[in-house]
Order: structure tokens, then sequence, then C-alpha cells
């Protein structure tokens, strides 16, 4: 079973035995995993490795899982995708509140769109914003909820690196102050490094490393300490560097 990296108790979240399977494929093989309230934890897998999966089981999207994966703090789940899936003829703050059944709707919309650094836009619509705007709403819109639970695939991954830099400290700006769990699906490993507590690889299926992220904020990557958590990921994943080289090297039979 996976424990909690750095000894956390009272999991936010507890998965036992899941299982996905798709024909004859076995995507989730009997998945042990907890998850503490408010800990950042970032999910690294190959493709295929049920990363998405995962995310879905627990956002209770995918119905066909077996086994058992509970909230077990009271509260929302919200979910943060790589496409913002605004609605294009909805405005901003309407987006934001879509679905929020609250006497203070509206100015809990209005807190969130200006958490987000989009004060002054809540009557834009979608199209008149960047990609990386687009995703400044869809994050308000997951927090304006107050979840319990965060679940964001690859929320970043189309955006260009400059603006992902600026998402990345906004992500941790909005965890520090709302403190839900998240789990973060990621193919980065630098992005998981630079952002969570907490990563875990998953390996045909189920959990291969769950390592503790104890290093201070900002974390250069030339911290020895950020290096070596660097290639263990790396190598978790199948990849390693030549020394010397800028990329990484795959395994033997595997492709970039």
């Amino acid at each position: 079973m996976a424990t909690i990296a750095g000894g956390l108790s009272a999991p936010a979240v507890r998965t036992r035995a899941l299982v996905r399977r798709f024909g004859g494929r076995t995507v989730l093989d009997s998945l042990d995993l907890d998850l503490a309230p408010g800990q950042f934890t970032a999910l690294l897998g190959r493709s295929g490795s049920g990363k998405s999966t995962l995310l879905r089981a627990l956002a209770r999207i995918d119905h066909d899982v077996s086994g058992s994966g509970e909230i077990e703090e009271p509260g929302d789940v919200s979910v943060v995708f790589q496409d913002s899936r605004l609605l294009p003829w909805v405005r901003v703050l309407d987006n934001v509140v879509l679905g929020l059944r609250a006497p203070d709707a509206r100015e809990r919309g209005l807190r969130a769109v200006a958490e987000v650094g989009l004060a002054g836009r809540e009557r834009a619509w979608p199209h008149e914003l960047s990609g990386g705007e687009q995703q400044r709403v869809a994050l308000a819109r997951s927090l304006v909820r107050e979840p319990a639970l965060l679940l964001a695939d690859e929320p970043f991954g189309a955006l260009d690196a400059l603006t992902r830099l600026r998402m990345h400290a906004l992500l941790r700006e909005l965890h520090a102050r709302h403190r839900p769990a998240v789990l973060l699906v990621t193919h980065d490993v630098d992005e998981a490094l630079a952002l969570a507590e907490r990563v875990v690889v998953l390996v045909d299926g189920r959990v291969g490393l769950d390592v503790a992220v104890d290093l201070p904020s900002p974390r250069p990557r030339e911290d020895p300490r950020a290096v070596h958590l660097r290639t263990r990921l790396l190598s978790a994943l199948g990849v390693h560097e030549d020394a010397g080289a800028s990329t990484p090297r795959p395994q033997d039979g595997e492709t970039r």
C-alpha cells in the first residue's frame, strides 16, 4: 500500500484496490493511494500509465472503476482540465459562478476573479481572453466553491513557457491561501518539482515511487537535492540522462 509521503495522516482521500480495465487491458491495477488534506501532490507517469484514469475516478466521472475512492473530508471536488472548458456564450463572472447555489455567489465570484488577477474583466467574453487568462478563469471557477480536493489534469500543458511560469506562481499562491488537497497530473518532472510537496509516479497502474519534495521555495533547479530528486523521478519513468546531455535519453524501446 502507498502511504502518504512525509508521514502525514488523516487522509482527505483514501483509495483502495482501484481497478480499471479497458477491454483486456488493465490500466489501474489494485491501486492504493492516500491524499492528505491540504497537501499538493503531483502525479507523474508514462502515457497510458493511468494518471488521467485515476483523476476521472476520483472526480466520479468514470463509473466503471471497481474498488473504493472516498473523499473523507467534507466539501466539494473541483476539476481543472488542460482546456479551460469555459462556456463561450457566458461572460467571465457567470462562468466562474456557474452552478454555484449560494446567496453570496456573485460576491464570491468577484473575489475569485480578483484572486486570479482578472479584476475588471468580469464582463469579458471567453474569446476576448488569452489562453492563460482562460485558465485563470478556470482556476477561479474551481476554487470559488472552496473545494476539499482540487484535481488538475495538465492544466498548463497548452500554454507557452512564460505563461506557464506565471501560472505556476499563481497556483502556488492560491493553494497557500485556500489549502485544498491538490492532485496535479503532469508529464513534466520539472513542473512537478516546482509545485508539489509530494510526487507520485504511476508504473503499470500502480504506485512505482512516492516521494516527499522537501525543498525550500523558490526551488532552484541546480540545488543538489532537486537534481537528485529529478534523477530519481526520471529513472522511475524509465528515462535516463546522458552525462552532459541537455535532453533525457529514453530507455531502449521507448519513444520520445
